[in-house]
């Protein structure tokens, strides 16, 4: 059936105009990242819209200037990603204001927005940033394997802040983060390529990065085809003891993609596309400091690997007076999950887990588009989301500890539990948003989506043991396995709302200002050990059923602007959330099971600004940068005893953080041209949680802890000869081993991620 669908219902990509940069390296760039060659967007922008100095993006499902839209955006052209090296989530979140990239391996972290989390990891609980590559959210919970993409030949990438539960449903609680393809061209044979070439600082590593791109035009303006492909290779800067093996964080990444665009008519297109990336970290980034420099223990390699398969269809209509979009897509994700888990015990005892993952989803969204220029601008659609997520997993000793023991009874690879489950979940939601212009300077927005969504929870057969009473109190004998019934759980269906309301002020065209109010929601959390008793101490805490619904609401007042002939643009925001019934993730003190509860609330403050001068033509400068102040503000007894929070606690979040950054264009001989970048990053230290134990009030919790403060300095140096352009680079010039995340569990004992060490490098490209 969802093949049928894939193949016959409307399929829409986002209206993807430009390729844009909130900070352009210079104007010089300007006229390619306005679009100007895309008749739709004059069309739709009107023909005094098309200033090649201004940024065009899709946030609202209508193409906009991004000064015109009423909400926190940075976005991102791939001129900006190449020149500065950003090839996955960690360039971004550090060029973003307000924006913490939480990463223990590739394929494995989470995004803090706006101070949006309890802690860095969020195990168990639906993302509160969504990660779209085009209309498919990649995020689901922050424990799973989730696949950080290529970022060569993309349109653009925009990062919304605060809630953008209207149009992009429940994930987007504090953020969305949109990757927006490429399409192909219809006109003319293109290609790029791209060559990365670095070396690690400390441990030698070479980094090689390779990526290609060819759009054939197979009909002239009708059929184009556009092939990506890529190849990463990075070698680690982690050595890991436990495993004698040096730069054990190796990652080999490959794969593409292909689009194919057919435009029959000047109204109608049809958009196919297809990816596969296969992403292979040898080894998780984690270190333990007091083992010495770059170092980890672990016993077996701790894998977060992804392959991914996506296909999207796609067809736009134009209507008279509206724009018809809908866009089908079918993901599937394998990914393994194995873990040393010994650091538990304090390494007293062997124990690992290995878990396989399939998630296979299916989104649907159709949405009518109103074309601009009259008093009402309006948007509404319809979504639905199918996702199927299948887990076996295994959590083992080793045959030598346990023939050591005297433990027998267990299977041969020494498992002592095993268990699978089989979670299906649906969110199905109807949205639309409404633009009144009062006057030429005054518009009323508001928007409302709700959804309804529920899902059943499938558990098989599989067996336990009291494998570590066995090891932990010295008995020997056999072991028995217990079997664990199957069962089925199918949780109501549950609906929500969610809405926005804003004020948008345009005394001139080159300066807006807005209030908006917005809501954002998580859908409920089942945990699937609820009611476990530990085997280790049964007095310890129960697992409870779960953490419903939590609720957010977001109240933010902003500012952008266009001075002295677009020589400075500034955006500037404050906002004010109100977070409430917030769900949290804790562990169980005597065997560290995870579950998920709720506690009252938090209150997150903020200032964030994106700042750009550009006094000359050959010359860039700009600051991006942000204040917050997050924290726990409502909690009870109970609360505070089962979570380990305190009134007043921080939330996982810097309450600085920013970036400094410049760019310099010059002429050299013979026509050729150089430039000279840099960034200067700066995040402050924040918590990895709770300061208490859960189960435990008043003790605090040995987890605890802060990151550090750090600054980060990249710098490049390059020259573009024709289509041919060569940069010279280093990264992390100070060679900061600053700690920038840190583990909130005791399953492992290497905690701490750091910054990747100096490392020196040369980018070749052609056309780029």
């Amino acid at each position: 059936m969802r093949g049928l669908s894939l193949g016959v219902s409307f399929v829409a990509l986002l209206a993807a105009t430009n390729p844009v940069n909130a900070q352009s390296e210079a104007k010089t760039n300007t006229a390619t990242m306005s679009g100007q060659g895309d008749p739709d967007t004059q069309d739709r922008l009107g023909a005094t819209d098309t200033d090649p100095n201004e940024i065009v993006v899709t946030a609202t499902r209508h193409k906009e200037r991004l000064q015109d839209v009423p909400i926190s955006i940075t976005a991102f052209s791939q001129s900006d990603l190449t020149q500065k090296g950003i090839v996955g989530f960690s360039g971004i979140a550090r060029q973003t204001p307000g924006v913490v990239l939480n990463e223990r391996s590739d394929n494995n972290l989470s995004i803090t927005t706006r101070g949006v989390s309890t802690n860095g990891y969020q195990a168990g609980l639906q993302s509160t940033t969504t990660v779209y590559l085009d209309e498919l959210p990649l995020t689901t919970i922050g424990n799973s394997v989730t696949l950080n993409p290529n970022l060569y030949d993309v349109e653009r990438v925009e990062f919304l802040r605060g809630p953008q539960g209207t149009l992009f449903g429940s994930g987007s609680l504090s953020g969305a983060l949109r990757i927006i393809t490429k399409s192909p061209e219809l006109d003319s044979f293109d290609s790029s390529a791209l060559a990365d070439i670095g070396v690690t600082f400390d441990g030698g590593g070479i980094r090689q990065r390779y990526n290609g791109m060819v759009n054939v035009p197979l009909v002239e303006d009708k059929l184009g085809l556009r092939v990506v492909g890529f190849y990463r290779h990075e070698d680690g800067y982690i050595d890991n003891i436990g495993l004698n093996r040096r730069n054990s964080n190796t990652l080999k990444d490959w794969g593409g993609r292909a689009i194919m665009l057919f435009k029959p008519t000047d109204r109608l297109s049809i958009r196919l596309m297809a990816l596969y990336e296969d992403s292979y970290p040898e080894d998780a980034s984690l270190v333990t400091p007091s083992l010495g420099d770059r170092k980890r223990y672990t016993t077996i390699p701790d894998l977060y690997t992804s392959k991914t398969q996506l296909y999207n269809g796609t067809i736009e209509y134009q209507l008279n007076g509206a724009h018809l979009t809908s866009s089908t897509s079918y993901a599937h994700q394998d990914g393994l999950f194995v873990v040393d888990l010994s650091g538990t015990f304090g390494l007293a005892l062997p124990f690992y887990l290995f878990d396989h993952g399939v998630w296979n989803t299916f989104v649907q969204e159709t949405r009518l588009v109103s074309d601009p220029g009259g008093k009402i601008d309006w948007t509404i659609g319809g979504y639905y989301l199918h996702r199927d997520s299948f887990l076996e997993g295994r959590q083992t000793s080793t045959p030598e500890y346990l023939a050591a023991k005297g433990i027998t009874g267990l299977p041969a690879d020494a498992t002592f539990n095993q268990f699978s489950s089989d979670t299906r979940s649906y969110e199905l939601a109807g949205f639309g948003e409404l633009t009144y212009h009062l006057t030429d300077k005054l518009s009323a927005t508001g928007g409302i989506r709700y959804g309804k969504y529920g899902g059943t929870l499938d558990t098989y057969a599989g067996f336990n043991s009291q494998y570590f009473v066995y090891a932990l109190s010295g008995i020997s004998g056999p072991l028995a396995r217990i079997p664990t019934a199957p069962t089925s759980t199918t949780y109501p269906s549950s609906a929500k709302a969610s809405w926005k309301a804003s004020l948008t002020y345009m005394p001139s065209r080159n300066l807006t200002t807005y209030v908006t109010v917005a809501t954002g929601y998580r859908t409920p959390v089942y945990n699937a050990r609820a009611g476990l008793v530990s085997t280790v101490d049964p007095s310890d805490i129960v697992i409870p059923p779960g953490a419903t619904s939590d609720n957010l609401i977001n109240y933010e007042a902003g500012l952008k602007g266009r001075f002295w002939d677009g020589k400075l643009t500034a955006n500037i925001a404050a906002y004010y959330i109100d977070w409430r019934n917030i769900q949290v993730q804790a562990n169980r003190q005597s065997d560290s099971v995870q579950f998920s509860t709720n506690v009252g609330g938090a209150v997150s403050k903020g200032l964030e600004a994106e700042i750009t001068l550009a006094p000359v033509r050959w010359l860039t400068l700009g600051l991006n940068g942000s204040l917050n102040d997050a924290k726990i503000t409502d909690l009870t007894p109970e609360e505070a005893a089962i979570s380990g929070a305190v009134k007043d606690a921080r939330l996982a979040s810097p309450h600085v953080q920013g970036s400094l950054f410049g760019n310099l264009n010059y002429d050299l001989m013979g026509g050729a041209k150089g430039f000279t970048g840099f960034q200067v990053q700066y995040v402050g230290s924040f918590p990895d949680g709770f300061p208490n134990t859960p189960g435990k009030p008043s003790v605090p919790s040995p987890l605890f802890d802060y990151t550090d403060a750090y600054t980060n300095i990249n710098i490049q140096t390059g020259i573009r000869i024709g289509r041919l352009t060569t940069t010279f680079y280093m990264e992390n010039v100070t060679n900061s081993r600053a700690v920038t995340y840190v583990h909130p569990e005791a399953f492992i004992y290497s905690r701490y991620a750091i910054l990747r060490p100096r490392t020196f490098g040369v980018r070749v490209g052609y056309n780029l």
